[in-house]
């Protein structure tokens, strides 16, 4: 209790600490931001003032070369000046575009908008009059307009950070839940093994008192499979050994052994091949997939209906069906079925076909999947399995 509470506060504090250094450096990167805003606004007001002189000086033939050199040595920011008869003329702007005056206009637009707009103007030194000059325009440069763009693509990199931090700590925790249910799986085969082992000695005396061979002969059924869902079991977490298995007697036998134990209210049939038909195989993990399509059938018809398995072949796949007559699944499920929990059933904990697909495609590099299915009528699943020559 204690280890998980100290787990919490660490992630806790994690997050609350992650929150404020991104907060801090988007804070910074928007005070850089005015900042840089600020010294571009200082060298135009300069450039607006050296623009304003030049004018001054060109009208009384005594241009200041250094005022010359400010206004050709400009740094790489889009302006454009309009004078005050409406005459334009730019820098840094599209030359291709520079008598398009629609782009223009629009561009005086979208440099108010940015910045506010500098009047060019300088005072006569004989009337002591201001003389109105125009007007200057300007854009933020391509460093600043780029740096609007730097916090976002902060924000993307520290969320695109956080969702694989976030997956790799799911899927930790999904590993150590898979170990857990894993060593849970083999401790109960484990534990299975002792009172199995004790049936076997008293089926043998049983044996040796004479009883109904017929009485024997089923208990020795239910002995054989209580070991076979052990071996299943004990299996969980480890690569199963597959071996050259006549699938069409393995099916057979899973089928014939559900039927005897099932409702008698269901019809069961079987349409298989005479000739074995071979594939690698695991005896115990088919069956098992087998019985979960079979009892997944049997409850999707609440116990009474007609189930038919079919055993087909082609010159590279042996594939097996399960038909039924139960309520069927929308076409929207079919993916959804083999999903790890999902189940139409109130006690139910959804991996019986979750299991088979990793049975079946896993560990046998087959298919499975649901042929067809309509509501109110029923459903045919598929495994596809290939043929060895």
């Amino acid at each position: 209790m204690a280890l998980t509470i100290n787990r919490n506060m660490t992630r806790w504090i994690i997050i609350v600490a992650s929150f404020i250094i991104i907060s801090l450096i988007l804070w910074n990167t928007y005070v850089f931001f005015q900042n840089f805003k600020a010294e571009q606004r200082v060298k135009m007001d300069i450039w607006a003032e050296a623009q304003s002189e030049f004018q001054k000086g060109f009208l009384n033939d005594n241009v200041n070369p250094l005022v010359d050199k400010i206004i050709l040595s400009d740094s790489l920011i889009p302006k454009i000046v309009v004078t005050t008869n409406n005459q334009i003329s730019t820098r840094n702007i599209n030359e291709n575009k520079t008598n398009d005056t629609t782009y223009i206009n629009d561009l005086i637009q979208e440099f108010e908008k940015q910045n506010k707009p500098i009047e060019l103007s300088y005072i006569d030194p004989e009337t002591n009059l201001k003389v109105d000059l125009g007007k200057l325009y300007y854009g933020d440069s391509i460093v600043l307009n780029k740096l609007k763009y730097y916090p976002l693509a902060l924000l993307v990199i520290i969320i695109l950070f956080a969702a694989v931090a976030y997956f790799f700590y799911k899927s930790a925790k999904t590993s150590d839940q898979n170990k857990l249910w894993t060593g849970m799986a083999k401790e109960t085969a484990h534990q299975i093994g002792t009172p199995l082992s004790s049936l076997v000695g008293w089926t043998e005396i049983l044996r040796s008192e004479n009883v109904n061979p017929e009485y024997l002969v089923e208990i020795q059924k239910d002995i054989t499979r209580l070991q076979t869902i052990t071996d299943r079991f004990s299996k969980i977490g480890s690569l199963p050994t597959l071996k050259r298995c006549d699938i069409v007697k393995e099916t057979i036998d899973s089928y014939e052994y559900l039927k005897t134990r099932s409702s008698k209210l269901i019809n069961f049939e079987i349409v298989a091949p005479n000739e074995s038909l071979y594939v690698n195989l695991n005896k115990q993990l088919f069956s098992w997939t087998i019985e979960n399509l079979v009892k997944n059938a049997i409850d999707a018809m609440k116990g009474k209906g007609s189930l038919k398995l079919a055993i087909t072949n082609d010159d590279k796949y042996v594939r097996i069906t399960v038909a039924d007559t139960g309520k069927g699944i929308s076409k929207q499920s079919y993916n959804s079925v083999f999903q790890p929990g999902y189940t139409t059933k109130k006690r139910g904990w959804g991996l019986g076909l979750s299991l088979a697909k990793r049975i079946i495609e896993d560990y046998h590099n087959g298919k499975i999947k649901v042929l067809s299915s309509e509501i109110g009528k029923g459903t045919t699943m598929q495994i596809s399995l290939k043929l060895l020559s």
